[in-house]
């Protein structure tokens, strides 16, 4: 039950986080918001503010997003022949579309829909009360609401409000804002750890910080400072580069080239298995002035990304699903960090900030990274793409983010239980 409060937390805030930042964006460049939805799946709880986005929490805590008027994910489809309820005002305007048979509406005008345009012209079209020897025409207001078939209930979206209508540079912006927000809150957490665990960590020596006692590697004979130079032949240069061949190697016998101070010695270091990856019980080293603590959120920040990028890189060149983690090694992570306390809790959400604001803006369509490309194409070209092209180039997008994901899950899968 603690694994399954922190990572729902974690994965919470840092969704919150993203998706505010399209959110606010959105708005201050007079998109409409038609909804905005923490979690996936069916919805628990749905409230419209005066603002016109409806806020849902839906029930698997694994997302969340932003609809915003005008985007392809955004269409409500109407089609003739759906029998639908108004809601008109003393003016006669329709105020409320009902669409949905979950919910009714009172004193509501029953209309089987002939044509519609909710975009420029406003106005619905259809017969009143099953009556079909006249054809009734309502015009809509610019605010009124539909009431989805789910029973969500959101704004129409006339094409003024409507994400395309909006400047192309509050566009990149409000593309940019979620991953932007993901940094912003990965320097504050990281700030916070490092002054909760006394010191900036420096991933770009060989050196080791602190040993844990009874680990492997006070018995194998490291001591805090050593520089480990090579391991197995293979020249260490950095702190990643360092975990990497661990980690790639549980339960077996490693040779460590190790300078202590003046001294060059070879030792046998054997790591331990733990969630089937290698571990000898070493910490990163940190630096602790004060200058260096109030720097240290940015420091931070900077050096996994550092490490992201690596990664990232390695893939091209080595291509391996364990450089890559899903839901289920979060989740995992989340029950080490829980048992390992508040402290590690913060450091793990502010990685995965960091993991998730870079993951956002690859250039892979769906993602930010995708859109912020067709915003600049569109820059270059003096014209967006057709809605038709944009749309064939984001569900392939869409279908190999999916591909990854099932293929990364299942190896988070096999990796730790089995």
């Amino acid at each position: 039950m603690k694994t399954i409060i922190t990572f729902i937390i974690v994965f919470g805030i840092l969704v919150l986080v993203h998706e505010f930042g399209h959110f606010f964006f959105a708005k201050r460049a007079g998109i409409l918001v038609r909804e905005f939805a923490i979690g996936m799946g069916p919805k628990i709880f749905s409230h419209q503010g005066k603002d016109g986005t409806a806020y849902t929490l839906r029930i698997l805590p694994v997302g969340g997003y932003v609809r915003m008027a005008g985007a392809e994910e955004d269409e409500v489809e109407l089609k003739p022949g759906m029998m639908l309820s108004l809601m008109v005002n003393e003016e006669n305007k329709v105020i409320k579309i009902n669409t949905s048979k979950k919910v009714q509406l009172p004193n509501s005008i029953p209309i089987e829909l002939l044509e519609y345009d909710l975009e420029k012209e406003l106005y619905i079209k259809g017969y009143e009360n099953g009556d079909e020897s006249e054809e009734v025409t309502y015009t809509v207001d610019h605010d009124a609401n539909i009431i989805e078939p789910n029973g969500v209930e959101v704004r129409i979206a006339p094409v003024d409000v409507q994400f395309q209508s909006a400047k192309l540079s509050q566009r990149m912006l409000t593309n940019f804002a979620g991953p932007m927000n993901n940094f912003i809150l990965a320097v504050i957490l990281f700030t916070v750890s490092v002054f909760m665990s006394g010191g900036v960590t420096v991933t770009n020596t060989n050196r080791i910080g602190d040993v844990q006692p009874n680990s492997v590697a006070e018995k194998a004979g490291l001591k805090k400072d050593d520089q480990i130079l090579s391991i197995d032949g293979k020249k260490v240069d950095d702190w990643q580069g360092m975990i990497t061949l661990i980690q790639e190697n549980p339960e077996k016998p490693l040779a460590f080239e190790v300078k202590s101070g003046n001294e060059t010695k070879e030792l046998t270091v054997t790591p331990e298995k733990d969630a089937n990856v290698g571990k000898i019980g070493v910490s990163v080293p940190r630096k602790d002035s004060l200058t260096d603590k109030l720097l240290g959120g940015v420091t931070e920040t900077i050096n996994n990304s550092t490490m992201i990028f690596k990664t990232l890189g390695s893939l091209f060149t080595s291509f391996n699903l364990n450089k890559l983690g899903g839901p289920v090694m979060m989740f995992q992570m989340s029950s080490e960090a829980s048992k390992a306390g508040i402290e590690t809790v913060i450091w793990l959400m502010a990685m995965l900030s960091v993991n998730l604001g870079i993951v956002n803006l690859l250039p892979i369509p769906a993602l930010d990274g995708g859109k912020l490309v067709l915003n600049v194409l569109e820059g270059v070209r003096g014209k967006p793409l057709s809605q038709e092209k944009e749309m064939i180039i984001t569900l392939v997008g869409v279908g190999l983010v999916m591909l990854l994901m099932i293929l990364v899950t299942w190896n988070d899968i096999q990796r730790f239980f089995f």
